[in-house]
């Protein structure tokens, strides 16, 4: 006579032992001797920077005792050593611009190369930056949106560019234009990332 409990075990037992033995090749898996990595170490990031200085400590012009059709020139030398290109502007800035006579200052400013603060021997003209008067300059050209340019620097190695700045008294400078300074001017040579 057959037994019930037997017909139940065989159709209830399969199933733990089906997942008992799964379990076990799961486990036998996971514990394989081989493995293989692969790794890049060492990894930073350093962010560049944007230096940009002058050849010069003191200010281009302090001219004392102007006299209509009275002239001068100066250069300077901008010098870039950022880690990538640059385009550079030039713009004048003044506290309280404008003043009595700068109307009567007529500005030539060319770009190019060679030359050095005070002393503009061997300076080479490219091209002409500006031409007109300092009220021009002043009014005009006030920030890096608004300032002649750009130039590119190209960054390292170190890249510069010259500027030779002319100045003419006019020899119509009225009578009235005696005596009388301008207020302080600034040219600011400012640099920003190519894009």
């Amino acid at each position: 006579m057959a037994r019930p409990w037997l017909n139940v075990l065989a159709q209830v037992l399969p199933v733990p032992l089906g997942l008992l033995f799964s379990g076990v090749l799961v486990w036998g898996a996971t514990n394989a001797d081989w493995s293989g990595t692969s790794s890049n170490s060492g990894n930073t990031w350093t962010s560049g920077s944007l230096g940009l200085a002058n050849d010069s400590t003191v200010p281009m012009f302090r001219v004392d005792n102007m006299r209509p059709g009275d002239t001068g020139a100066n250069c300077i030398r901008i010098k870039s050593n950022a880690g990538f290109p640059t385009a550079l502007k030039l713009y004048g800035n003044s506290p309280n611009w404008p003043s009595n006579f700068q109307s009567f200052i007529n500005l030539h400013i060319e770009v190019g190369s060679g030359g050095a603060s005070g002393n503009c021997k061997g300076f080479t003209a490219h091209r002409t930056a500006f031409n007109g008067t300092l009220d021009e300059f002043m009014a005009l050209y006030t920030d890096y949106r608004t300032g002649l340019g750009p130039w590119i620097l190209a960054g390292k190695p170190l890249s510069s560019l010259g500027f030779r700045v002319a100045w003419k008294f006019s020899p119509s400078a009225p009578n009235g234009s005696q005596s009388v300074a301008t207020n302080e001017a600034a040219f600011t040579w400012e640099a920003r990332e190519q894009g």
